[in-house]
């Protein structure tokens, strides 16, 4: 189905580089004339993707979750003209992405890439871009990734992993596009010293472990598939109680991707960005709307995250970056909703 991706992902996990954060940095600056850069900045207010110059290289945040921005944003616009010139550009580096959005590009792959009906944009974007995750070292209040069985570092999807250890950048290799990108354009030097690399890996464990703590009691995701069909709508009347139907839940979710086609002057088409939670979400010409009370649009969320989806693909469609629930204006954590179904 997505080939031109899966056939580079091999068996590279644990082959690691070295190289001065000094030196990383000079690279970045230089690789600017032929890349667009990316990278979760903290700009002293939030952590957020911003393009890479001199001004906030020294603030490039490294190893923790997670960028307000989630990654599928780089590859599906808020807005599109899907009817103008495919237009590539310069390539793209993207540096800092927890795993939580890069496992969520598995479900996107499957969406966009269907060989029946293939996103030729999604695609260009795709193949144009090199990923660089950033593993999580330390966690934020609502991240549960290793609930839903997504480490919190990359060993598929990204090109390479990056850790900072004091003055030194530590390049961990996923596919062979990271590789040869390390060594066409880094001065980085294989890494020898398995204290290094030991460090890294026991750090990954570390965070995983704090997670496991922290989310203890919180359904497995297919549990949650299980405790969602089943409920009842007393749930969902409760709990949609502080909803305002902004969307804020769905435009933050790397994995939500519904979209309008909105037909425009001169037979163009745009794409926009869309929200299951917006009233008229489902309304059609004469009227009728299946979702025109608001508990049935939240119901209707769930059950397509932890019910529908997991039916037609591979790849899960919540990876637990928790970002729904600090985006929520409503304060509703869906964490809340699926404990409390676990215990009824």
């Amino acid at each position: 189905m997505f080939n031109i991706f899966m056939c580079v992902y091999l068996t590279l996990m644990n082959i690691y580089y070295s190289i001065k954060r000094e030196s990383w940095d000079s690279a970045l600056l230089s690789l600017s004339a032929s890349y667009n850069i990316f990278a979760a900045v903290d700009n002293g207010y939030s952590l957020d993707y911003e393009p890479v110059d001199k001004k906030n290289i020294s603030a490039i945040a490294y190893n923790r979750p997670k960028p307000a921005t989630p990654l599928k944003t780089f590859f599906l616009p808020v807005r599109e003209n899907v009817t103008a010139e495919l237009n590539s550009g310069k390539p793209r580096i993207i540096i800092g992405s927890p795993n939580c959005d890069v496992e969520a590009l598995n479900i996107l792959d499957e969406l966009y890439l269907d060989e029946s009906f293939e996103d030729v944009f999604y695609r260009n974007r795709r193949v144009n871009t090199i990923i660089i995750s950033s593993d999580c070292f330390e966690i934020q209040d609502h991240c549960h990734c290793i609930s839903y069985n997504v480490n919190p570092y990359s060993s598929s999807q990204a090109d390479m992993a990056v850790i900072l250890r004091n003055d030194q950048i530590i390049l961990r290799v996923i596919s062979e596009k990271g590789g040869e990108f390390v060594r066409n354009n880094l001065k980085a030097v294989p890494l020898t010293d398995k204290s290094e690399a030991a460090y890294v890996e026991n750090r990954q464990r570390e965070t995983a472990d704090i997670l496991r703590r922290t989310g203890k009691g919180l359904p497995d995701y297919k549990t949650t598939g299980s405790l969602v069909k089943r409920a009842d709508k007393s749930i969902w009347q409760k709990y949609s109680v502080g909803c305002v139907s902004c969307g804020a839940c769905t435009a933050i979710c790397p994995t939500c991707t519904c979209f309008l086609l909105i037909d425009k002057p001169g037979f163009h088409k745009v794409k926009q960005m869309d929200a299951c939670q917006y009233p008229g979400f489902e309304r059609v010409a004469g009227g009728e709307d299946a979702l025109g009370h608001l508990a049935q649009r939240f119901r209707n969320r769930y059950m397509c995250k932890y019910v529908w989806k997991p039916s037609k693909f591979k790849g899960i469609a919540c990876t637990g970056c928790g970002r729904c629930i600090e985006a929520c204006i409503g304060k509703i954590n869906k964490n809340e909703i699926f404990m409390e179904l676990a215990k009824s």
